[in-house]
C-alpha cells in the first residue's frame, strides 16, 4: 500500500513537473527582416523593439495561457524576397507558427504568397503572418488572405491623410513625386497622383520617377531635377539609407519647401538631418510619442531607452502587434491552433499604448487606427530620436483614418 502510494506520488510529481514545463514553454515568433546589408540599422532596431515589447508587455505580466512567454527568434533576410522564403521555411521547420516582417513590401508579398500556399498544403503546421510595416495596399486588397494581418496603415490610407494636408495648403502649386522602384514605391506614386488630382486638380505633378532600391550612392542628380522643376513640395516613400541620401541631397541643393515622407526618422536618419530638416521634413505615421499619450506610454519609452541607449521606439505598431497577438492567443485559449488565433484577431478592438482605439477590420485584416502628420523639430520634443535632440511632434491627426476605405479583398476562410 505504501509502495503504491509512493508510486502514485512519483507519477503525480512527474506529471506536475511536465505540466509546469509545458505551461512555461515559450511561444516563438519569427522575426524575418534585414539584420545585415544597407538596411540593417532599420532591421536591428526593429528586432530590439520586438524583444523589448515581448518582455515588457507580455512576459513581465505573466505571459499568456498560464505562463507561456513570448520569444522573438531573429532571421536575417538581407531585404531579399528569395532569402526571406528560405528563412521562412527554416522557421516553419523549427515549429514556429507566428511570423513578423515589415521592411519591404516586395518581401511581404513573397511571404504572404508562400504562407498561403504552405497553409493549404500543410494544415497541421499552419502559420500566421503578422505584417507590421509593409504597406503595399495590394496586401489587403487583391492579394489578401486569411493568414495575413497588417498592423500598419497602408500606403493609400497614409496618402489620404497626407494629401489632405497638401490640399489645404494654397501655397503648394507644384509637387514632385519620387520613390524606390518596387511595389511600395509605385503604390505611393499612384496614390499621390490620383488623390491630388481629386482633391486639388490645380496642382501640377512636375516629376514622377522611381530609382533603384538600395543602390543609388549619390542622389545629387535627382535633387537637381527636383529643384529645377520648380516644385513647391516633394512626396517620397523612401526608407532607410535611400531616405537619408535623397533627403540630404534635396536640402543641400537648396530646396526649401516641405518634404512629405513615410519614413524620414530614427535609425540615424533624424540625427543626420538635424537642423537641416527642421521646418522641411514631414512624416505620416501612427503612434505619437510627442506629446506623450499617457504615463504608461512614457514609462515604456523611458524603459526602452534605458535598455537600448542608442535605439529608438520608432515603430509604435510593434507594441500594438505584440499586445494584440497576446490578447488573441488568450481569447483562442491556444497558441497551437493558428486558425483560432486568427479568428480572435478578426474584428478585435484594442486600446493602444500610444492612445486611441485599434480595430482589426475582419473583411481584409487591415488595422484601422489614428494617423498623424508629424514635423521634424526640436520644439516640444519629450522623446527625441538618435539622441539628437530632434524628434517628431504631431502637427495634425486623422482619427480612425480611412475606416471606410474600400477593399477588393475576397477573403477565403479556413
Amino acid at each position: 500500500m505504501k509502495r503504491a502510494s509512493r508510486l502514485s506520488l512519483g507519477v503525480f510529481a512527474a506529471l506536475s513537473i511536465a505540466a509546469s514545463a509545458a505551461s512555461a514553454e515559450a511561444i516563438k515568433i519569427a522575426f524575418i527582416d534585414p539584420l545585415s546589408g544597407p538596411f540593417a540599422a532599420t532591421g536591428v532596431n526593429g528586432l530590439h523593439q520586438y524583444e523589448f515589447a515581448a518582455e515588457e508587455l507580455v512576459n513581465k505580466a505573466g505571459g499568456v495561457l498560464g505562463g507561456k512567454t513570448f520569444e522573438i527568434v531573429p532571421f536575417d533576410n538581407q531585404t531579399s524576397p528569395k532569402e526571406s522564403l528560405i528563412q521562412l521555411q527554416v522557421a516553419i521547420d523549427q515549429g514556429i507558427r507566428f511570423v513578423v516582417q515589415g521592411n519591404s513590401s516586395g518581401v511581404a508579398n513573397a511571404i504572404t504568397e508562400a504562407v498561403n500556399k504552405h497553409n493549404r498544403r500543410n494544415p497541421d503546421s499552419r502559420v500566421l503572418f503578422l505584417n507590421y510595416s509593409a504597406v503595399d495596399p495590394a496586401l489587403t486588397n487583391d492579394k489578401c488572405n486569411f493568414w495575413h494581418f497588417r498592423f500598419d496603415a497602408h500606403a493609400d490610407i497614409k496618402m489620404d491623410a497626407l494629401t489632405d494636408v497638401i490640399a489645404a495648403n494654397d501655397a503648394i502649386k507644384k509637387v514632385y513625386v519620387i520613390g524606390q522602384d518596387y511595389s511600395f514605391g509605385k503604390a505611393v506614386a499612384d496614390g499621390a497622383t490620383a488623390m491630388l488630382a481629386e482633391k486639388r486638380p490645380d496642382i501640377e505633378i512636375v516629376g514622377n520617377e522611381l530609382h533603384p532600391i538600395g543602390k543609388v550612392k549619390d542622389f545629387t542628380p535627382y535633387a537637381r531635377k527636383i529643384v529645377a522643376s520648380g516644385a513647391d513640395a516633394v512626396i517620397t516613400g523612401n526608407w532607410g539609407t535611400d531616405m537619408l541620401g535623397l533627403g540630404k541631397a534635396i536640402l543641400e541643393n537648396g530646396f526649401t519647401g516641405p518634404i512629405f515622407t513615410y519614413y524620414a526618422a530614427a535609425d540615424g536618419i533624424t540625427a543626420a538631418f538635424g537642423a537641416a530638416g527642421d521646418g522641411s521634413l514631414r512624416l505620416v505615421s501612427e503612434g505619437a510619442i510627442n506629446p506623450p499619450a499617457s504615463e504608461r506610454m512614457s514609462a515604456y519609452v523611458t524603459a526602452f531607452k534605458a535598455k537600448y541607449p542608442d535605439g529608438n521606439v520608432s515603430q509604435p505598431r510593434i507594441a500594438n502587434t505584440v499586445e494584440m497577438l497576446a490578447k488573441a492567443i488568450e481569447a483562442a485559449g491556444t497558441a497551437d491552433d493558428v486558425v483560432a488565433v486568427g479568428k480572435a484577431l478578426e474584428g478585435m478592438k484594442h486600446e493602444s499604448i500610444w492612445g486611441g482605439e485599434l480595430y482589426m477590420r475582419p473583411e481584409d485584416h487591415q488595422l484601422i487606427q489614428d494617423v498623424h502628420i508629424f514635423k521634424h523639430t526640436k520644439d516640444g520634443v519629450v522623446f527625441d530620436y538618435d539622441n539628437s535632440g530632434y524628434g517628431l511632434v504631431v502637427e495634425s491627426t486623422v482619427k480612425n483614418a480611412s475606416a471606410d476605405i474600400a477593399t477588393t479583398c475576397q477573403m477565403e476562410r479556413p
